[in-house]
């Protein structure tokens, strides 16, 4: 039976030796080499050819960042980052994920080794999705649009921002991170219209994800509050273990968050959003699906749709790192238009109108 091959890079020998004893517990992955810094994890992908790749982030002679533009540019492998839960390992890990690595794994601070024993379901689980992923798909998103630098931009409350009619909701999971870089990015100043976004990701790293996009981006990212106005030309992203609803109040839109139970395993969940964004009346509503492991936010759309949504939108398999959310979602009819990654802002701006202003 063939195994999944799986390289273990970390500074720490017992690090190294935990993570190695969980992924070997697994009869189908087999650890074939450790490495403690970057340089070691660089020379070893080029000669062990590993499926998978586990790779920390903070290291001497050569960091997990670097270590990762180097692999992703001289041999593209499915890279799993260590990330601890400091807003400064949240920071660094949101970098990574749009720099090519397909998931993380949290690592408390303290006593490490027992939180990872009890991370061993997910550290299993996320190698072997990883392993999935095509080389073709890896590759493609790793290709990064050039940018001039950071996008100096108004983030005045205008009045005509305070009036849309049209809105639209995204969800996203595995591999979203750079999927929506390239999606909000590519937006114009002059987007009228508020997008509101759940990406299925731990507190901290919502507001690092949100951080980043706004300095990339030429609208305004912000990670959502509780009572929010919504406002057009802003894009919010779900914070992380609260579910994001809109709730409609005379011609007003706010952000309503809230802690109500997981659905489908997730809080935040597309489908809680999706729900709530069919509600609102008077306005046209666009919905979109992006790379993503399960199901989540196919039925939301599938109900938005039969209540008269204005379009709905599905990652294609061609770019998807995960082709599960979109896929369920064109699997229940209720897709629209499927299209690769690079063409979905494109796409967005023709339905909304907003390519003709």
């Amino acid at each position: 039976m063939y195994k999944i091959k799986v390289l273990v890079v970390d500074d720490s020998v017992f690090m190294r030796q935990i993570i190695s004893r969980l992924i070997a517990e697994d009869t189908a992955l087999e650890v074939i080499g450790t490495a403690r810094n970057g340089i070691e994890a660089v020379s070893m992908v080029k000669e062990l050819r590993p499926d998978v790749v586990t790779l920390d982030i903070e290291m001497p002679e050569m960091n997990g960042l670097e270590a990762l533009i180097k692999i992703m540019d001289q041999r593209p492998t499915p890279v799993l980052m260590l990330s601890s839960l400091t807003q400064d390992g949240a920071s660094a890990t949101i970098t990574a994920l749009q720099n090519g690595a397909v998931d993380f794994i949290s690592k408390p601070s303290g006593s490490v080794s027992f939180d990872l024993v009890n991370k061993k379901l997910e550290l299993v689980s996320k190698i072997k999705q990883a392993a999935q992923i095509p080389l073709r798909n890896l590759i493609v998103n790793n290709i990064t649009v050039p940018r001039a630098g950071l996008v100096q931009k108004n983030n005045a409350e205008t009045e005509l921002m305070k009036e849309f009619d049209q809105i639209l909701a995204l969800g996203t999971s595995t591999g979203g991170p750079k999927a929506l870089e390239t999606v909000i990015t590519a937006l114009p100043a002059s987007f009228p219209y508020p997008l509101l976004v759940v990406q299925h990701m731990p507190p901290k790293f919502t507001k690092s994800l949100a951080d980043r996009l706004d300095r990339l981006s030429s609208v305004r990212v912000v990670e959502a509050k509780d009572n929010e106005l919504v406002l057009g030309g802003t894009v919010y992203i779900a914070p992380g273990d609260y579910h994001m609803t809109a709730i409609q109040k005379n011609r007003e839109v706010r952000i309503k968050l809230h802690q109500e139970p997981q659905v489908s395993g997730h809080r935040p969940s597309v489908d809680v959003l999706f729900d709530s964004i069919a509600q609102i009346k008077n306005t046209k509503q666009h919905f979109i699906l992006m790379t993503g492991m399960g199901s989540d936010g196919a039925r939301g759309m599938m109900s938005a749709k039969q209540a008269g949504a204005q379009s709905t939108i599905a990652e294609s398999k061609e770019s998807c790192i995960v082709y599960g959310m979109p896929r369920s979602a064109i699997e229940l009819g209720c897709v629209d238009y499927t299209v690769p990654l690079h063409l979905i802002t494109s796409r967005i701006l023709e339905v909304t109108g907003a390519s003709k202003r």
